[in-house]
């Protein structure tokens, strides 16, 4: 199965608004795609539906139509996972729902982490909730590709969410706050992935799959740059100088080669304008910010940049889709 994971332990860089756009991007290149909003800020799911659809999926008792609402029997001790609902948002794009109350099971997350590498089965079946309601959810739809939001932090709920996925994407900012995520997301990263790797070791579940956990980093998208005249300024390139060797050293564990003058960092899969005429638009209509039409209020220059977002998009999808190998049609 392949699933992307979009990471970054610092806020305010649109991890969810890329994982909603690219979401799109990708079923109108012909994909089917699965979005998991493992996020218990539920952006991703607040985001893409309405209130009136929302107040359906979160009543005042359970809610059985969302991502909680699939693992809830088994964190409440009386089950195991069940089979998650799909929220069709478009023509071959499928949502599983978040849900606030994830909040809950962080404790129960934390707890049994450092028990899977004792071979504890419930360690084993709380840890990899989400990916088998993932993996379930992704075979039932035929989807070619799951897109993982999850939160900005390095907890418990995360980890669960980082182990479900074969690929991970770093947004970034070119500020120092971001630089500084780097460096903690990295090392973090490499420690989930190297003891989830000594834990399967120690299963001895018969018929019991687990996912890899590979969280293979495919390089980073530099968000909501300032430019002028097609250059960043001053205040924004002194740190985006920085985020290459930073990357290259903190998630990747290397170091970074000397490179040439004009050299584009191999590790940066784009640069995503911050279409800032464009959003209020697109939350106001319910699409991406590359589908808005006139009758959207995109008119005059809007629709120079409506037309620049889809192309700007257009690209970051293929190229995740080459660094991934997606394939369409491979089924998860």
């Amino acid at each position: 199965m392949i699933s992307i994971a979009f990471f970054n332990n610092k806020g305010g860089v649109g991890k969810t608004s890329l994982v909603y756009h690219l979401a799109w991007m990708f079923g109108e290149l012909g994909y089917k795609v699965l979005a998991a909003d493992l996020d218990p800020q539920a952006n991703l799911s607040i985001m893409t539906l309405g209130e009136e659809r929302l107040e359906a999926l979160w009543p005042d008792d359970d809610h059985p139509e969302t991502v909680f609402g699939a693992i809830q029997p088994l964190f409440g001790g009386v089950g195991d996972v069940g089979e998650a609902h799909v929220e069709e948002i478009a023509d071959r794009v499928g949502l599983l729902v978040g849900d606030l109350a994830l909040a809950r099971i962080e404790d129960d997350l934390s707890t049994e982490w450092p028990r899977c590498l004792e071979g504890r089965e419930r360690a084993f079946r709380v840890t990899t909730a989400f990916w088998r309601v993932i993996k379930e959810a992704a075979e039932r739809c035929s989807a070619d590709l799951v897109l993982i939001d999850v939160g900005p932090n390095l907890g418990a709920i995360n980890r669960a969410a980082l182990i479900s996925a074969s690929h991970v994407v770093v947004p970034v900012a070119p500020d120092l706050f971001s630089l500084q995520g780097l460096k903690n997301l990295g090392p973090v990263l490499r420690n989930w992935r190297s003891t989830w790797k000594d834990s399967c070791q120690r299963s001895s579940l018969p018929n019991f799959p687990l996912p890899q956990g590979s969280m293979n980093p495919i390089g980073y998208v530099l968000m909501q740059h300032a430019e002028r005249l097609g250059r960043p300024t001053k205040a924004y390139a002194r740190w985006q100088e920085r985020i290459p060797e930073v990357y290259r050293e903190a998630v990747m564990g290397e170091r970074l080669p000397d490179p040439r003058p004009s050299e584009r960092d191999p590790m940066q899969i784009a640069r995503i304008k911050h279409y800032r005429s464009l959003m209020p638009l697109a939350m106001d209509a319910r699409k991406p910010m590359f589908a808005l039409k006139p009758a959207d209020g995109a008119i005059g220059a809007h629709q120079t940049n409506v037309r620049q977002c889809y192309e700007d998009f257009r690209k970051l999808a293929q190229e995740i889709a080459i660094r991934a190998g997606l394939k369409k049609g491979e089924a998860a």
